[in-house]
């Protein structure tokens, strides 16, 4: 799978501590009801939840399950007091943000001073206890070496659960990465240190599969082009883009014949981003076609398969990473300062651009 929305899945347990549940009748059905809203409020995500974690053995079924289904990102909801021993061994495996959300901004004082009994208090207070587990949680995590996050609030802050959202979004965008299999097509344009990438790097940081393309390939892809498939692509041209009146027709139907052969490329080899750069023998078919491929390139990407010139593999990457976002992207570069309105001028490729070999093969 290399394009189009990801399925995130969210593991989600909350912490308690068995010894309260009889001291303190209704705690932990207050507590679950909690846990219960965030799973409710965590929304477009495929939620696995372990329920209310009070032991270790319990801690280790939630492990189990998370593996199981292949969890992208947990969620650890402190209901009150825990023992950071019901949380290690269900959060070794994946990322984990710690929940510490109260019940509301604060306890009700009045109330809870009211009740009069002792035992209902501390029952009270400790529906209020989240805060309260989370020093020794993050201590435990570092000790182990687990990276964390978290984020505190209440069940109903609107800026906490943005910042809740914004990790699930984050962990669907991880999962797109690693289910997306870049192509890289030629090589570095020559003399770039800065772009040149260890492709071995990406796939360990974003389990991005890497597929090595040959030129040779789309040239073979482009000769199977009928003159029907190139003239239907032309007029995919024509409603896609503004083309200049002084552009020549036989420059449009190279440029189709060409995003054909992409098209092709691209579905036969199921990638989902591309960076690319060649050059080609001066009047080869290798030249006539690597030419020819702007076009067909900003198609790919408006179809979530961003292309990069001068084999920017990082670049690539980091359009995938917009587009999976919703956000969107294009290769682009400094051009020039306007300091007079205060502005960076920014672009690459097509109408703007200088016409120097390198420009003309990106």
């Amino acid at each position: 799978m290399t394009t189009g929305s990801h399925s995130v899945h969210v593991g989600h347990f909350g912490i308690g501590l068995e010894t309260y549940w009889s001291q303190f009748p209704g705690l932990r059905e207050r507590l679950e009801g909690y846990l219960g809203t965030i799973r409710t409020k965590i929304g477009n995500a495929e939620v696995i939840s372990a329920g209310l974690v009070d032991s270790v053995e319990k801690a280790r079924d939630a492990a189990t399950l998370f593996r199981t289904h292949d969890a992208d990102i947990v969620f650890l909801y402190v209901s009150t007091y825990a023992l950071s021993s019901t949380v290690l061994p269900a959060a070794k495996d994946v990322p984990v943000v710690v929940l510490n959300l109260q019940p509301a901004n604060a306890i009700d004082y009045a109330r809870v001073n009211a009740l009069g009994d002792h035992g209902t208090m501390t029952g009270e207070w400790l529906a209020f206890c989240q805060a309260c587990a989370v020093p020794e949680i993050a201590s435990v995590f570092l000790r182990a070496g687990i990276p964390f996050r978290q984020v505190t609030g209440t069940l109903d802050d609107a800026e906490a659960w943005e910042e809740i959202h914004g990790w699930v979004e984050a962990a669907r965008v991880a999962r797109t990465l690693a289910s997306t299999r870049l192509g890289i097509l030629g090589h570095y344009y020559n003399g770039m240190l800065d772009v040149y990438s260890d492709p071995t790097q990406i796939s360990a940081s974003f389990g991005t599969h890497i597929e090595h393309l040959e030129i040779g390939e789309l040239v073979d892809l482009r000769r199977e082009v009928t003159d029907e498939e190139a003239e239907k692509k032309g007029r995919e041209f024509v409603a896609e883009f503004q083309v200049s009146p002084e552009c020549p027709p036989a420059e449009i139907t190279r440029a189709a014949r060409t995003a054909c052969a992409l098209d092709r490329l691209v579905a036969n080899r199921q990638i989902g981003a591309l960076a690319y750069y060649y050059e080609g023998s001066p009047g080869s078919e290798e030249e006539d076609v690597i030419t020819s491929v702007i076009a067909g390139n900003s198609l790919l990407t408006t179809r979530h398969v961003p292309v990069a010139g001068e084999c920017e593999v990082k670049n690539a990457m980091a359009i995938k990473i917009m587009d999976a976002f919703g956000a969107g992207g294009s290769f682009s570069e400094f051009y020039a300062m306007d300091f007079n309105d205060q502005v960076i001028l920014l672009g690459h490729e097509g109408r703007g651009t200088s016409r120097s070999r390198k420009e003309s093969r990106n």
